[in-house]
């Protein structure tokens, strides 16, 4: 570990790289998943639901921002994070990043499901991380993540319940289980065990990815699913290994700078009115005047 990670100033290349690719990897991830959310409001299932994952977006937007906030100790402003920030240069999963099938309420709670699981397990790998602001931001990201989780598995409990309902979440789970993966895709191998051995995160990817097996895939079992892929180690346990080979991953990972066209839209679309007013800086409602 550091001693130093608590100044940015006294970071050398190989923390501030590993500081930058944990933040980044977290706040894309956050960002574009509450993007994507937004497109469900007023045509959520039942109102209940619609206010679900309304307050869901707002929640990921709030955590994207706190991981951003914390990238400006090393210089990087908002503005430059998102709304100037060439769309290649984003880190997210292609798993958020992907348009929802038209009307299909199992595609969103499946994919809220399955990412849920990994950030839980990604924020537990956080709570002691050598970086203060990183520790102390974990806790209240943790609290409400844990209502998001509840709400996914409750719908996939009701929709599971009948046979039309199932076979929708069939559907979803096939085309989605493969982007799934690249939540635990590296950046870079050599930064990724930066992280590691500075103490930013105490897990490494691949155990990260072996847990989040052995949790959805019982779990989807259990509702009569059938998982497109398998990592069992052997026989009836629910041990896995986390070996992903290139042919079970999407060809757009996210992670390696690659993603699909649906992204390079929703860049446009988010950023249009920044660019539109000709706006040079970021405005929050709750912003001080000076």
């Amino acid at each position: 570990m550091a001693a130093n990670l608590e100044n940015p100033d006294e970071l050398d290349e190989r923390e501030r790289t590993a500081l930058e690719t944990l933040l980044k990897r977290l706040a894309d991830d956050e960002f574009v998943l509450a993007e994507r959310y937004t497109e469900w409001q007023v045509r959520a299932p039942s109102l209940e639901s619609d206010l679900a994952l309304a307050n869901n977006a707002q929640d990921e937007l709030g955590h994207a921002r706190l991981w951003y906030d914390v990238l400006g100790d090393v210089g990087l402003e908002e503005r430059d994070l998102v709304y100037e920030r060439d769309p290649g240069d984003f880190r997210h999963s292609t798993l958020v990043e992907l348009p929802f099938e038209e009307g299909d309420w199992a595609d969103a709670v499946l994919r809220s499901y399955l990412y849920d699981v990994a950030e839980d397990l990604r924020l537990e790998a956080l709570v002691d991380s050598a970086h203060p602001k990183i520790a102390d931001r974990v806790g209240k990201i943790r609290s409400e993540e844990e209502y998001h989780l509840e709400h996914a598995q409750n719908w996939l409990e009701r929709l599971a319940d009948d046979g039309e309902g199932r076979e929708r979440l069939q559907d979803a789970l096939d085309r989605l289980f493969p982007y799934a993966f690249t939540l635990f895709e590296p950046v870079d191998p050599d930064v990724e065990d930066d992280i590691v051995d500075l103490g930013l995160r105490d897990a490494t990817l691949e155990e990260l990815g072996e847990e989040w097996l052995s949790i959805v895939v019982p779990y989807l079992e259990s509702l009569d699913l059938e998982l497109p892929v398998d990592g069992r180690t052997g026989g009836d346990t629910d041990e896995f290994e986390f070996e992903v080979t290139g042919d079970m991953l999407p060809e757009e990972r996210g992670r390696d700078g690659t993603h699909t066209d649906a992204w390079f839209d929703l860049y446009d679309e988010f950023t249009h009115t920044y660019r539109e007013l000709g706006r040079t800086e970021t405005t929050r409602i709750m912003d001080k005047p000076e």
